[in-house]
């Protein structure tokens, strides 16, 4: 399936990309945590599924978002 001449393959590529640049203009560092991590997610998706698997895509990105999702659910010591 194509779109414009792109891949659906493709098009999650460019989505995780998109979501992981958009994270960095966030001013809140727990915004920035939580779309970082979706495109993470999506990332790891898209090393999924391409063929061959992308594992410095998929591990990269899982461990990014590891990190992420452990600072988001860290309890603040005052």
């Amino acid at each position: 399936m194509e779109l414009f001449g792109v891949s659906a393959v493709d098009w999650i590529g460019y989505a995780a990309m998109a979501t992981v640049l958009i994270s960095f203009i966030m001013k809140s560092v727990k915004k920035l945590r939580i779309v970082n991590s979706l495109g993470c997610l999506l990332f790891v998706f898209y090393g999924v599924i391409l063929d061959p698997l992308s594992l410095p895509i998929i591990i990269t990105n899982t461990a990014i978002f590891c990190i992420n999702l452990y600072y988001l659910l860290q309890k603040k010591k005052v």
